[in-house]
Formats: C-alpha cells, structure tokens, sequence
C-alpha cells in the first residue's frame, strides 16, 4: 500500500571530502572551494516575488517578510516609478516551514502588461520583474535543453550549445574511457558485456538509471502529448529546440526523449541470457566519479548491476508511451517500443519481486525500491491506453492502486511513486475502462490537485507540498505536484487548478524563504553552483557554471552532506539549501527534476489568447446592506459580461478591512487570512450570458470603507 512517510530519496552522491586539500582528477588541477564560498545568498528585500515575472491573465501574488500584525499597503511600480495599482496585505503570521513571520501581497487584477515593475512593501522593494504573455517562451527551451547538455556518447556542438558547454563525446571507449559501447556485469550479475552507449546522464554525476530514465523520459514524452489533446503541440515540435536532430520531421522533444529511450531499450536483458526481457537497473562508475571530471575523461571502469523488476516496468511504461505517441512519425520505431514494452511486462510478471538493493551504492545510488505494485499499475495503464487489450486491461482493474484513494502520495510522484502515473494516463488517454471507472479516475486526480492547492492557501509561500515535504530533490516534488494540478485544469476547465500550477513556478522563480531562483539563469538572485562534474566553475574556473534552465534539487531539512550539515544547522525546512556545489544533497540537478520543470514550463508558455489580455467577462457589486456595532451584513451580485455561461463558478476577493465572514447564504463561503472565496450552490452553478447571480455573507468588522474592489470568478479578474 502507499507509503505513509516520505518515498526513498537519493543516497549520497558523492561520499569523499572534497572541502579539503587539492585533487587531481581528469588531468585538471584544481583546489577545493574556499570555506567562505558562496552559499545561496540571502534575499536582500523583504518582498519576495517571481523574479521573472508574472502571466497577465495569471496570479500575481507575493509574499513579505515581516513582523506587522496588521494589513500593510502594496504599491505596484511601473519602470518609471509610478504607481499603477495598489492595495493591503494579507497578514498570515508565522509560516512554519519557512520560520518567517509573512504577509501575502495579491496584485492579479492588475493585466497590463510591461518589464521593469517593482512590489513595495513598508519601504522595501521587490526584485524588479515583467508582466508579458511570451514570459516563458525561453525557459520552455532552455528546461528542455538542459537533457541535451546531459546527454552521453554524443559530441556537444558548440553551434547548438555555446562554445563552453561543447565538449567531445564521453563515455564511447575513447582513452581514458572505458566507455559504454562494452560494458561488462558486475561480479556475478552476468558472464558477457553490453553496448549501452548514449541516454542521458542522470545528475551530476556520470551515472545512467533506469528508473529515473523512465520517469523522466515519461515525463518529456507526456508534456508533448498533452500539449497534442489541446492542439498547442507546434511549440514543441520539429525546430524548435536546439537539438542535433532538429528538421527530421519529428517533434525536437520526441527527438530529445528518443536519445534516452534507446540507452533505455539498450538496458534490456537479451534473449537466451538469464532474466531474459528485463532491465539492468544501472551502469555507473565502478568508484565515485570525482570532482571535477568531464565525461570524455572519466578513466574509470563502468559496471551494469543487476536487473530489478522497478528498472523492468519503468522500461515497459516509457516504451509503451513510446509506441502509442510516436507513431505518428516513425511506425517503425513504435513497433520497436511496442516490442520491448511487452517483453519487459512479460519478464516482470515472470520475476516480480527482484529489488535493487539499498547496499549497492558504491559509485552511484541505490534507487533501491521494495515495492513494485505501484510500478506494474502503471506500466498496466500505459500497455492498456496504447494497445487496448483485455490483458492489459484486466491488470490495471485488478492492482489495488486502482482503486487506493491514496495513489497521490502527499509527498507528490516520483521514481519511487509511480501509480499516479498510471492514473494520469487512464484519466487523459481514450481508452475502453467503464465510464463510471474513467470518472472515479479523473476524480481522484481533482482530489488531489484540491489537496496541493489546500497547502497553498495555508501556506505563506503558496507551497504544495507539506511542511515535512523538504527533502532531497523537493524542488522536482514542487513542479511534479504543478504537473497534477496542471491535468485537473485540462479535466475540468476550472481555472483554480492553472493558478495553482502556476503559481509553483513563482516559488521555483523567487518567491520563497530565500528570496532566491532556483533555476540557473532566471531572475535576479539564482543558483549558480549547482553540484555536477563538468559544470564545476565553482572548483575549477575553466569549467562553466550550469547552462540556463539547470533546476536545482532544493531545500532538503535532513542535511545529508557535510557542507549542509556545516553551513546549515538549525535551518527552517523551507530554508535548508545551501548553492555551493559540494552540497550535493541540496544542490545536485538531475533529469527527474529538470522533467517536469520542462513540462510546467511548456504548460505555462501556451497562450490562452493571442490578442491582449480580454475585457473581464464579469461584473461584481458589493453592496453593504447593514452594519452594527460588532457586524455586517452584505450582498455580492455577480453579472456574466461575457457570451458564454458559466457552469460552475468560484469568486474570490480580500477583505481589506479585517473582515471575518462568519456565515453565507447562497454560496458556501471560506476564508484564510483576509482572502475569501464563495462557491455556488447546485442550484445557481450556472450564470447565462447577461445573467446574475446574487448570494449573502454576514462577517464581524464594520470598517465599510475597507469594502473590497477587486473580486476574481473562475480565477479571472472582474471589472
């Protein structure tokens, strides 16, 4: 059943000293980073906002560090200084994984569009940020470039790359290398050797996995083929990224993922050999790779470890992906998917329980994992949307996962979580599953996004995950819990769950304890020195930082290298990242996280309209009706403006004043800090075109010039 605490995270990466003495690794002499290196340097404002900006038909909130009881005043500066919008705080008070006493400053009514604005807040100044539709148009490419950068048994063009990420093929059995292109078992997995050449590297080390390969690999895969469902695929498509396969015809992210899915496929155990069908579950360094190395000048030698029955359905999963969104462009290929993915079900099946062992982490992790019912269901999902068949179908009906209200783990998916994969799928992808089966299916997805934005609304920092939810690589954990909420706005059109999944990337993009972006080359104030063997400037200067769109692993309260456990005891969970590139629990990068900050990324750059952001299609009146000495009573009319109805309607406004509504007639009403928001009742859910809708609330507070202006229905501004 689903685990109750946090999934396995990964083990230590690098278990050596590295902040003393000198090393000679790779031919390059380098020195051990100062003790006084940078760390992730502190928010130098109060006003913490996404350092890149905003959507103009998206949320636009902040959060202020202060110790005010009281509403304080927001004022939103254009590059001039003058002030184009304003209003008050929302005070939240202590924010327990942030250990900061917080207000929330919501300027989304504001639509207009411009660079250079500035958040004020009790004299202090946010980083300066834009409001524009195109704002994510460049990290959509640069989160998906960043596999090509990872990608082993290819030469880096410096054409596509820049002349200091271009370097020479690795791991090919070029001296030094031993390369892949012949790569023996360890001692006793198996007497013969394997070509498992290309794939992608899978972090900062020159390790590649299985089940991280397949959920990334999901991932990249997924993010076009949803993008297909809405028609926005040609973002994605052919020329698009900067990638060698580039006017082949194909899709450059189904080029990209293709690069991973061959290693993949490599992986598999051939036939007449022992455990024919499944997957090695690794090759790696036989020792750690030190720091620094490039990949072409990694003398070690290179093992494959033994098949696991996890690296066996997530080759399956991924492929049978493959066949069904490929085929498209190559049929060919997708047969050779098809093939593999049936292969490795069959094995599976026939060899259920073969772990990884948790021990086997000299030179590369473990990613040891002992239940595997997770992963059959979503391989079970994948085989069944791409084929049909009652086998298949009959699998996924008969896991428990499909029926478990709990296969959202609250700690979000990940390589060691993976039924909510099959549960997406089901939910998306047509398929013959009973209408009843397909809607409890697509509920559950609902149920989840509704819990990730409940953590949002109670949190200061609008985070989705819970308060003990910082662990290694929490940052990829944020942007997959963006990928579900993402999925429930496609199932219901409801527009709380897009500002929810956008509103993540606020938090990767600046809006958190550290005032700091996660993701090298975006904002003001971002990671820079993130833990990896060949973007090492921070130990060597002829090597280069991370490129643009590198995602850092994020705030990880259990301190689980020697630099976090130094720099950083005593650290509030959502502060318990250190930028220094020795701390590689902390500030590791890796292809499971970079994944869906690529997905999130290509969602959040669609347009939702090609002309300037629409007149509001709504119309709201906020009437006082009575007011005594400890109360008010007040009615709110809303007016569709628009030509379409609305079928199911949420408004949300603050109360500037303090207000406290304790009781609604006509809509259900809820409240945090001074943000409210009213629900229908089944019978009013509809507002025709013209038409209004008129409902009650009753509240304590009698401050009738704090009565609020700017209300929202459906997460779109109102006039």
């Amino acid at each position: 059943m689903p685990p109750t605490t946090p999934p396995p995270q990964r083990p230590p990466r690098l278990l050596t000293a590295l902040l003393t003495g000198a090393l000679l690794l790779g031919g390059l002499m380098t020195a051990p980073a100062a003790a006084g290196a940078p760390a992730a340097a502190a928010a130098t404002t109060a006003v913490r906002v996404n350092q890149v900006g905003y959507l103009p038909d998206g949320p636009k909130r902040a959060t202020v560090v202060t110790t005010a009881t009281q509403a304080l005043t927001w004022r939103l500066r254009d590059a001039s200084g003058t002030v184009v919008a304003s209003g008050p705080t929302d005070p939240r008070g202590a924010d327990a994984p942030s250990g900061q006493s917080v207000h929330v400053a919501d300027f989304s009514s504001y639509r207009s569009t411009g660079s250079g604005y500035v958040l004020t807040v009790d004299g202090s100044g946010s980083a300066p940020f834009d409001i524009r539709a195109d704002l994510y148009d460049t990290l959509r490419a640069d989160s998906m470039a960043f596999f090509h950068h990872q990608r082993s048994g290819i030469a880096i063009d410096a054409s596509l790359v820049g002349s200091a990420y271009a370097r020479p093929a690795g791991h090919l059995g070029v001296a030094p290398n031993k390369g892949d292109t012949s790569v023996p078992c360890q001692a006793t997995v198996c007497d013969y050797t394997r070509d498992v050449r290309g794939g992608w590297y899978d972090a900062g080390d020159h390790g590649k996995y299985v089940v991280n390969g397949g959920l990334s690999t999901w991932l990249v895969v997924n993010s076009f083929e949803r993008a297909k469902r809405s028609g926005k695929e040609a973002a994605l498509g052919d020329s698009t990224l900067r990638v060698p396969e580039r006017g082949n015809g194909t899709p450059d992210v189904l080029d990209e993922a293709r690069w991973e899915l061959d290693f993949l496929m490599r992986m598999q155990v051939p036939e007449g050999k022992p455990y024919a069908g499944m997957a090695f579950h690794k090759i790696h360094d036989a020792e750690w790779t030190g720091m620094p190395t490039r990949p072409e000048r990694d003398a070690q030698p290179r093992e494959l470890h033994r098949p696991s029955t996890a690296a066996t359905l997530n080759l399956a999963a991924a492929t049978a992906q493959c066949a069904r969104v490929f085929r498209p462009y190559d049929s060919a290929y997708a047969d050779r998917c098809l093939s593999t993915a049936r292969r490795a079900w069959t094995a599976a099946r026939a060899t259920p329980a073969l772990y990884a062992p948790e021990s086997d982490s000299t030179g590369g992790g473990a990613y040891a994992d002992t239940r595997v019912t997770d992963e059959f269901y979503w391989a079970a999902a994948e085989l069944y949307a791409t084929t049909g068949e009652s086998a298949y179908r009959d699998a996924v009906a008969s896991s428990p996962w499909h029926t478990a209200a709990d296969a959202f783990s609250p700690y979000g998916f990940g390589w060691a979580d993976t039924a909510a994969l099959g549960r997406l799928v089901l939910a998306t992808v047509p398929n013959g599953l009973p209408a009843s089966d397909v809607a409890r299916v697509r509920a559950s997805v609902t149920a989840a996004a509704d819990g990730y934005l409940s953590r949002m609304a109670a949190q200061g920092y609008a985070v989705p995950v819970p308060a003990d939810g910082y662990f290694w690589g929490s940052n990829g954990e944020v942007a997959n819990d963006a990928v579900v909420m993402a999925v429930a706005a496609e199932l219901t059109g409801d527009g709380r769950y897009r500002a929810g999944a956008l509103e993540t990337l606020d938090y990767l993009l600046g809006r958190n304890a550290l005032g700091l972006s996660y993701v090298t080359g975006y904002g003001e104030t971002f990671a820079q020195n993130q833990h990896h063997r060949f973007w090492a400037h921070q130990l060597d200067a002829s090597l280069p930082r991370p490129p643009a769109g590198s995602l850092a692993g994020g705030p990880n309260s259990a301190l689980q290298d020697p630099v976090a456990r130094e720099r950083l005891t005593g650290c509030a969970p959502a502060a318990c990242y250190i930028d220094h590139v020795d701390s590689y629990s902390t500030n590791e990068v890796a292809i499971n996280w970079n994944a869906p900050l690529a997905w999130l990324a290509a969602y959040a750059a669609e347009r939702t309209t090609t002309a300037e952001p629409p007149t509001a299609a709504c119309a709201v009146t906020y009437t006082v009706d009575n007011v005594w000495s400890t109360g008010f009573t007040a009615t709110v009319t809303v007016r569709n403006t628009g030509s379409a109805a609305v079928d199911g309607w949420e408004l949300t406004w603050t109360h500037p004043g303090g207000q406290r509504v304790t009781g609604a007639w006509n809509a259900t009403v809820t409240q945090s800090g001074n943000a409210v928001s009213a629900r229908h009742a089944d019978w009013n859910r509809a507002i025709a075109p013209g038409a209004t809708v008129s409902f009650g609330v009753q509240g304590t507070g009698t401050d009738t010039s704090g009565s609020p202006t700017a209300f929202a229905l459906n997460g779109s501004a109102c006039a």
